[in-house]
């Protein structure tokens, strides 16, 4: 079988999708499948970063598009590099062979609509894996108006590429309830949230103990966010309730990442003069467990309109490590539902956006508890979004897409 996957980022790209992506690559060379990947020749987070146009990688054919690289500094920059990544992964995709399946995520916005044209011109089923939802996210988010041209021109394109998808991938419930409310029919919608890392993600001790001597952590009960610095996962809650801790607590904030609030971070910490926040960029994946275990409290965060459009997968990690962490965000979410399941109350702490004061408050508590044990209630429910679960899921829906 003949499979293509379209995304923006692949191997060897840090962000998650790309991660995700590639853990579904190998597993479908190592079912005896024929897999191509288009991706973007620039990093991610880092546009210098050039990666080879034409690679193969472990049984993995990679075709990489040229685009600006003109960042994310703002709305026209970002629109550039979308459109040229666009055109581009057009005449890719037309000069290689015909798909079995073609699996599209959803960076950038409405790729899955540029794999369904395709497939309808060669043959072949679709099946659009979604990270994020848009138009709907960029709506929310401000970046488009309901009701606008560009909004419309979006949603006519989401609708028709979901018409003719063989299966829908849709992360959570609350995503899944947003595409039946669009008409999707129920039999086409496939239910599964992105996988934690099995191998590269485990609880690191000696890790934990050089990367906070590394940085400053040592005796220091550490606050973690690591991720992408998105506007669907506003910060400046956490960042005021920051502000109301004293660097005397010992408490310390590391922002580990990139994205376009990235920088914010930095400014705001700079402004107000708080050396207890520490600002790294994206961690190798070999040296992931080290970052991540050494949180004593890790944050996720989702803004409160970005409900089914987008998913804080990050928490899976958390989960498999068995660290407690701290939720800011709307009750009714996916992250909420998780919340609710775990049977230790410190386990899963929770709050809402603009209440820095509960935050900060929430932050002390678990300060006074000391430094993280590891959760084997949590590291359970981690377990049942492991790759070595989901993945195999993913490789039978694709298979059955294809007939085989």
């Amino acid at each position: 079988m003949k499979i293509l996957l379209l995304n923006q980022t692949f191997h060897p790209d840090h962000v998650a999708t790309a991660q995700v992506l590639t853990d579904f690559a190998l597993a479908l060379v190592g079912r005896g499948h024929e897999v191509t990947a288009v991706a973007s020749s620039r990093g991610y987070d880092d546009a210098a970063l050039r990666y080879p146009i034409h690679q193969m990688w472990r049984g993995v054919r990679i075709e990489r598009i040229w685009t600006p690289g003109l960042g994310k500094k703002s709305k026209w920059r970002r629109a550039v590099d979308f459109g040229v990544f666009w055109i581009s992964a057009a005449f890719t995709l037309l000069r290689l062979p015909r798909a079995d399946v073609t699996v599209c995520l959803t960076s950038p916005p409405l790729i899955s609509s540029l794999g369904t044209l395709v497939t309808c011109l060669k043959g072949g089923a679709v099946v659009p894996w979604i990270m994020d939802l848009n138009p709907d996210e960029a709506v929310a988010a401000g970046w488009l108006r309901a009701g606008s041209v560009p909004e419309r021109v979006m949603t006519a394109l989401q609708n028709w590429s979901f018409g003719r998808a063989a299966r829908i991938i849709a992360l959570d419930r609350f995503m899944a309830e947003r595409l039946r409310a669009k008409g999707v029919a129920e039999n086409v919608i496939f239910v599964m949230p992105p996988w934690s890392h099995d191998d590269a993600v485990r609880r690191d001790e000696d890790g934990r103990a050089a990367f906070r001597r590394k940085h400053g952590l040592e005796k220091k009960f550490v606050v973690m966010y690591s991720g992408n610095h998105s506007p669907c996962h506003p910060l400046d809650t956490i960042l005021e309730a920051a502000s109301r801790i004293s660097p005397s607590e010992d408490i310390r904030f590391v922002f580990v990442g990139g994205g376009s609030e990235f920088q914010k971070v930095r400014e705001f910490a700079s402004k107000w003069n708080l050396p207890h926040i520490t600002c790294l960029p994206y961690q190798p994946m070999e040296t992931l467990s080290a970052s991540l275990s050494s949180a004593d409290l890790h944050l996720v965060v989702m803004g409160d309109a970005f409900v089914g459009m987008v998913h804080p997968c990050k928490v899976y990690n958390i989960l498999a490590l068995g660290i407690p962490f701290l939720f800011v965000g709307p009750a009714e979410s996916h992250v909420g539902d998780l919340a609710r399941r775990l049977d230790a109350p410190d386990q899963a702490r929770m709050a809402r956006h603009g209440d820095a004061e509960e935050i900060a408050l929430q932050i002390r508590a678990a300060a006074a508890r000391g430094p993280s044990i590891t959760s084997a209630s949590a590291r359970a429910l981690g377990d049942e979004f492991s790759q070595r679960r989901l993945c195999p899921r993913l490789l039978k829906m694709v298979e059955e897409v294809a007939g085989l």
